[in-house]
């Protein structure tokens, strides 16, 4: 058994939690002095001011279980009695050999990253061959192949933390395995900058599909990733344009139950207009139904068995006006319409009608920060301030704007509190415009 040490190993760290997640963890038993990410490695070091605090945060969860957004995490005493700086340098890479071609992931992307906004940052470090860029669970993601590996070496060093546009789109920079980049077309999205001929891409296809799987190992070639079969369904397009070809850890993509049921309601806040606003994150809404006989059930049916398995998946028990929320496949296949159902499939608030790739990339378990958009060029910090706060507390504001259209990022002190203020104030009036409001998947604004 490892002898006592002020450093704590912290095993199965998944990209979503955050350094804040850790930190909340063990702040409780004591001074935080340094924490070391290893993201390659879901791993995380946590270094406490002393050795008898570290003893007492193991003492505590030999018999608890330590869970972080519903991820069970493990943690013994580290081979390290200090971090040292090179413990730190190895932040997010953990023992990783050095290559020409760097995986790099953009965090905080308030932003559009393209292939060229990549180049412009990366060349100047030596001659970038190819760049491939994809969307995973992690968040956007490129991978850049350089000329040389002494070029790479040079960009990570000189480019690891830093951040494209001022206070936001970070670059978090590891070594890929992969011996060389495929890049079939040369768009948006893809480049090889040695063959300028390549054709751009069909339109409404994804890209370089093979590297979907490059959030995992990163050593897999295209041609060796494993296909995922989409499901059957008109959308099937949309949910691989999302994706990049595979699909979200934990989803199988084959269910075909269109219909869920939500129960542990509060039924004197519910109502159907609240329940669509909620699951209209994760695809189109045909009715709603809340059961009379069980005010604290209620029937929603999707538009198909791909986005109720996401809704299944992301809001499992989520909180929701003080009730932890049990969401379930229904057994019955659709619900019968009737007096007592509400009728949304021919709503213009149904989210997946238009940019339902980009709507399926953004689906997520709900979190703290909301993001509107939707809003007047008029409205104002405050006016937004004064509509979200009637229900809680906000931490923090950004209003900004993105290709001339005003958006905002708010930040509550819960998940619970950012929910309520999605389900009670999406498709609200403000400043003359109907805004919409969905979970953001930054860490913090």
């Amino acid at each position: 058994m490892t002898e006592p040490s002020k450093v704590i190993h912290v095993r199965n760290v998944g990209h979503e939690i955050s350094e804040n997640d850790l930190l909340q963890l063990f702040q409780p038993f004591g001074v935080i002095t340094k924490l070391v990410m290893l993201r390659a490695k879901n791993q995380a070091l946590i270094q406490m001011q002393d050795v008898p605090s570290a003893v007492s945060a193991l003492q505590f969860f030999a018999n608890v279980q330590p869970s972080i957004r519903g991820r069970n995490v493990y943690v013994q005493f580290s081979s390290h009695q200090e971090l040292t700086t090179a413990d730190q340098n190895a932040q997010g890479r953990g023992d990783e050999q050095p290559n020409r071609i760097l995986l790099v992931t953009i965090h905080h992307m308030l932003y559009p990253i393209t292939v060229e906004v990549l180049h412009q940052v990366f060349f100047p470090h030596g001659f970038v061959e190819k760049i491939v860029t994809f969307q995973k669970s992690a968040g956007f993601q490129a991978l850049i192949q350089y000329q040389s590996r002494q070029c790479a070496v040079s960009a990570r060093t000189a480019l690891q933390g830093r951040n494209i546009y001022d206070g936001c789109c970070q670059l978090d920079i590891q070594f890929s395995n992969l011996d060389e980049l495929q890049v079939n077309y040369n768009n948006e999205r893809s480049r090889d900058f040695t063959n300028p001929n390549l054709p751009s891409e069909p339109k409404g296809r994804s890209s370089q599909p093979g590297y979907g799987d490059a959030g995992g190992m990163y050593g897999v070639q295209a041609s060796g990733a494993r296909p995922v079969a989409l499901p059957q369904m008109a959308n099937a397009a949309a949910v691989a344009a999302a994706f990049g070809g595979g699909l979200p850890p934990g989803i199988s993509g084959t269910n075909d139950r269109c219909t869920v049921l939500v129960s542990n309601l509060n039924p004197d806040q519910i109502d159907e207009d609240k329940l669509f606003n909620l699951f209209s994150i994760y695809g189109n809404i045909v009715r709603i139904k809340l059961l009379r006989n069980k005010p604290d059930h209620a029937l929603v049916q999707m538009g198909d068995g791909f986005q109720a398995e996401l809704a299944v998946h992301f809001l499992k028990g989520a909180m929701l006006f003080g009730k932890r929320l049990e969401v379930n496949f229904s057994k019955h296949p659709n619900i019968t319409q009737g007096a007592d159902t509400h009728e949304y499939a021919n709503s213009n608030l149904n989210r997946f009608n238009r940019n339902a790739a980009k709507n399926y990339r953004y689906c997520c378990s709900p979190t703290k920060i909301i993001h509107i958009s939707s809003l007047s060029q008029e409205v104002t910090e405050e006016e937004i301030v004064n509509l979200l706060e009637q229900h809680m507390p906000i931490v923090n504001t950004k209003l900004f704007e993105m290709n001339g259209k005003r958006q905002a990022l708010i930040m509550f002190d819960t998940e619970e509190q950012a929910t309520e203020a999605l389900v009670c104030k999406h498709a609200t009036s403000l400043g003359g415009s109907i805004i919409r409001i969905s979970f953001s998947q930054l860490q913090t604004i």
